[in-house]
């Protein structure tokens, strides 16, 4: 059988250590000698089908062994032993009969996963959502498309804490180990491991990642990229277009971010470099999309969408017209990658992972009214996977749950010296029609920010017209800033009325739902590890033994561009080489929270 060149166990190999002392690299695949190896830098697509085919004549031989096996005994058991086998007897003569067609080649049985991450979604949110969900579809009948599915809870610590970041979070579902805050899939000891998606593609799956932030964010770049530290997406934005030491790339990244891939000459980048990875992905066959009329005509895979220059809007912002919904995005995904799969009898199938990324950022800025709404655009998009999944129920998986909590959210609040109303408001959330972020921005557009201003803006927005003189004094004082203003819009202006309480603009370290629909969910049962979730993923897909021999691989092979540690504790570290030349209003949140 074909195999990846890997490392040997008792000691590294002498060609290998030849080649990394001439500058050269490995060649990843037996018969591929003639192509050099990628560092983390980027990496030229190999056939999928030099590990999948590999892998399946094994299969095939080992399965036509069973199955004549198999038959022997069944002739035996039914009529009894062979003649010529019975003492004392005389074999019959030989009946010759003509040989019989061969059996048509069984098709093997496909097998889809979507991994579903409500990035910042704690019980207590789950409990507010259903609420809110309720509220704003004018149901009465506050239940979610999720509360069926509930199988058990994900506990959420890192390595370097009780309380998790996203990169480490997302780590341990990808590569199903633990790891420190801030690692996109590297281990604590900052080695790369392979991820599931990538050794899902190197079997010949195809593969997607859909979501709401950057594609370069924590979450996506964890199934994708090797970096030392988050805040590197110049460097993720790379290995996204070109891959991982050689290894196929992801075929459908849709999301936002497009400012990590333009050249430092466009009004948009963040590069602090001349590279167009757009133009770039272009020369690799992608289709690229930018625009909302892009992602609504037809397109082939590989597909890098980008159709924002930083996060996509929340939900509550949305324009719709310009931009696509986390729902829409899913389904055409899933639509497209199964049009992909059947169009491929060599492919096993897919594996998609669809973020809310939003739902976290709403939380960090303790803002109610976004976060419900990008819950309830979870929520629908959930019902579009668990459709496709009732739909395709022999091969298809989907599994949901959080990589954190953030906000430290209760639906509860103190708001006077008195024993407090058992109560909080929905329907004071539920006139919100901005997010907190946006009416921060047209309270810093006022050419005159004058309490008739504020006043009129907030009510229009809000649906607020009790402004006390001390918010009003607060909202149009000239020294906030516009994160001053987005968490005093969320946390005391929306919040107090509606009796919401919130711990925390950073996270939290309470234990996550897990909910799952499909078959052979049983392992997902209980209480279980973020990595168990990770462990999951990779055995369902069966992907497990390569992703060992592609993490031996990347050891070998891989040279981190940016080898730098995380920056000490109470430093923001946010504006370093690879990283851009700003990074939004993240490095104000850093700063009041702490790094996310």
């Amino acid at each position: 059988m074909t195999r990846a060149a890997t490392p040997a166990a008792a000691g590294p190999d002498p060609a290998a250590a030849t080649a990394a002392a001439s500058g050269e690299t490995a060649p990843l695949l037996a018969g591929t000698s003639d192509r050099a190896a990628h560092d983390v830098e980027a990496g030229a697509s190999v056939p999928r089908t030099s590990w999948a085919r590999a892998r399946r004549a094994t299969v095939t031989v080992l399965a036509a062994a069973t199955i004549t096996s198999a038959l022997a005994i069944l002739v035996v058991l039914i009529f009894g032993a062979p003649a010529a086998l019975i003492p004392g007897d005389t074999p019959a003569p030989p009946i010759t009969e003509p040989e019989p067609a061969p059996a048509p080649p069984v098709r093997p049985r496909k097998r889809n996963l979507v991994m579903m991450v409500s990035d910042g979604f704690g019980p207590a949110s789950e409990t507010f959502g259903r609420t809110m969900y309720a509220v704003l579809t004018n149901s009465s009948i506050a239940a979610t498309p999720l509360d069926k599915l509930l199988v058990g809870q994900s506990r959420t610590r890192s390595t370097s804490s009780l309380v998790t970041d996203s990169a480490a979070g997302a780590t341990a579902f990808s590569c199903a180990q633990k790891s420190y805050n801030g690692a996109i899939a590297v281990t604590a000891d900052q080695r790369p491991c392979a991820t599931v998606l990538e050794a899902a593609a190197a079997m010949g799956y195809k593969t997607g990642l859909v979501v709401t932030s950057r594609i370069t964010h924590a979450t996506p770049a964890s199934f994708n990229a090797h970096v030392l530290w988050r805040d590197y997406e110049n460097d993720i934005a790379e290995q996204q277009v070109h891959g991982v030491v050689g290894l196929p790339t992801t075929d459908l990244m849709l999301g936002g971010g497009r400012r990590h891939f333009l050249p430092q000459t466009h009004k948009e980048s963040v590069r602090d470099d001349d590279r167009d990875l757009l133009a770039e992905a272009r020369s690799r066959g992608f289709s690229v999309l930018t625009t909302r009329s892009d992602f609504d005509a037809d397109w082939h895979l590989p597909t890098l969408g980008v159709f924002t220059p930083d996060h996509m809007a929340f939900d509550l912002d949305r324009n719709l017209a310009k931009e696509p919904s986390l729902a829409e995005m899913a389904q055409r995904a899933l639509e497209v990658l199964d049009k992909a799969v059947e169009d491929d009898d060599e492919t096993p199938g897919f594996f998609l992972m669809v973020e809310g990324s939003r739902i976290d950022m709403a939380a960090h800025s303790n803002d109610p009214g976004a976060h419900a709404h990008d819950i309830a655009m979870y929520y629908r998009t959930v019902e579009v996977v668990k459709q496709w999944v009732d739909a395709h129920w022999e091969s298809t998986v989907m599994v949901s749950t959080s990589d954190h909590e953030t906000g430290g959210l209760s639906l509860a609040r103190q708001v006077s010296a008195k024993y407090p109303e058992y109560k909080w408001n929905p329907l004071t959330v539920a006139k919100q029609r901005k997010s907190a972020h946006y009416v921060g921005k047209q309270i810093l557009a006022l050419e005159k920010r004058s309490p008739k201003h504020v006043t009129n803006l907030i009510a229009d927005l809000f649906g607020i017209t009790d402004l006390t003189p001390a918010e009003l004094a607060y909202l149009t004082s000239p020294v906030r800033t516009l994160s001053d203003l987005e968490y005093f819009l969320g946390d005391t202006v929306v919040s107090t009325r509606a009796e919401l309480g919130w711990a925390t603009h950073g996270h939290s370290a309470v234990d996550v739902n897990l909910y799952a629909h499909g078959q052979g969910i049983d392992a997902l049962r209980g209480n279980v590890e973020n990595t168990d979730v990770g462990k999951f993923l990779h055995e369902y897909l069966g992907v497990g033994e390569v992703m060992t021999e592609l993490t031996q691989l990347m050891r070998a092979n891989v040279t981190f561009k940016h080898p730098m540690m995380p920056p000490p504790k109470g430093e923001p570290g946010l504006v370093m080489a690879g990283m851009g030349k700003v990074e939004s209003d993240e490095v104000e949140w850093a700063r009041m929270a702490g790094h996310f």
